[in-house]
């Protein structure tokens, strides 16, 4: 093989015309203790790589995959309404799904995130999404004295106060997401504080059921702890009518008696119940948190995130629709 010494400027190579070998290895045999400036070939990952005096880093077109974690909440649902009059109350919305979970990034590729709106006034959540982490909206409330919806987690049955003795169904919720919602009661009374509304399920707990004169509150949501703080999220809304009930912690809507309270912004909760022919309140919109190492966050968004630190990670929260390049 022909080397060439060229003073103290290196070694010359330029009559070589085939190819210099590389120290071929995988990720496993790096050197115990590198220096700056070694390169070799990772047979593991198929690139040429050089130890900047920190880390071993690409030194090629390829770029190393890496995973951030991802929290996504998505929009709760609307409380029932009581559209049919006075005698007619609507349950508490389910909360919105709460999922977490890793997502494998590669650097340079742009990755949608979608921020999913709350259910209007007896209507079902939307679903937050990032890449396969996509949980259901929320489960609307029962209306005028009707079963809940299903969803994430399902909406409280509604009530009336005459005419029936019976109770309505709670609307289920979906396995690993959420809770069914509480079931109402539908009076035989011609008392207009009769029957009472089931409170909508939670990401962390079942609605309660209605009964006899009173509603059920909103179920529990979930806690995370992506952001590097526990924070509850999905909490199901209060059930409404004349004894209306809370909603449940994590942006759970109040129940009402003339409209129900709305759930909390970004924060996926379900909309209070109402009575006496009153509107639903609002499900609370969605949120996506993605939890990047600090090494590997490249800084590029859309969709104006908030970006903070946790310890080695960088955080950020979309509060509407935008995406992240790796």
């Amino acid at each position: 093989m022909a080397i060439t010494l060229n003073g103290t400027t290196g070694v010359d190579q330029s009559n070589i015309t085939s190819a210099t070998q590389m120290p071929v290895g995988t990720t496993a045999q790096r050197p115990a203790s590198p220096t700056f400036g070694m390169i070799r070939a990772n047979s593991t990952e198929t690139i040429l790589e050089t130890y900047n005096g920190t880390e071993w880093v690409i030194l090629s077109t390829k770029n190393f995959p890496y995973q951030v974690q991802v929290l996504a909440v998505s929009g709760g649902g609307g409380g029932g309404n009581a559209s049919s009059g006075q005698y007619y109350k609507g349950g508490g919305g389910g909360g919105g799904g709460a999922l977490e979970g890793n997502a494998t990034i590669a650097t340079g590729q742009v990755y949608a995130v979608t921020i999913g709106a709350g259910g209007g006034n007896t209507a079902t959540g939307n679903a937050s999404t990032f890449e396969s982490i996509s949980p259901l909206g929320g489960g609307s409330g029962g209306a005028n004295g009707g079963g809940g919806g299903a969803g994430s987690s399902g909406g409280g049955g509604g009530g009336t106060s005459y005419n029936y003795n019976d109770t309505t169904p709670g609307g289920s919720g979906t396995t690993g997401q959420g809770n069914n919602g509480g079931n109402g009661w539908r009076s035989g009374d011609a008392n207009n504080s009769g029957g009472g509304t089931g409170g909508g399920g939670g990401a962390g707990g079942v609605g309660a059921n209605g009964g006899n004169y009173f509603a059920g509150a909103g179920g529990v949501g979930k806690s995370s702890s992506v952001s590097g703080s526990s924070i509850t999220y999905a909490g199901g809304g209060g059930g409404g009518g004349t004894n209306a009930a809370s909603g449940g912690a994590g942006g759970g809507g109040q129940g009402t008696n003339g409209g129900g309270g709305a759930g909390g912004a970004n924060t996926g909760g379900g909309g209070g119940g109402t009575g006496f022919g009153g509107s639903g309140g609002n499900g609370g919109s969605g949120i996506v948190i993605l939890s990047v190492p600090t090494s590997k966050y490249s800084g590029v968004t859309t969709g104006s995130p908030t970006v903070t630190t946790s310890g080695t990670n960088t955080i950020v929260r979309f509060t509407s629709s935008g995406s992240y390049t790796g």
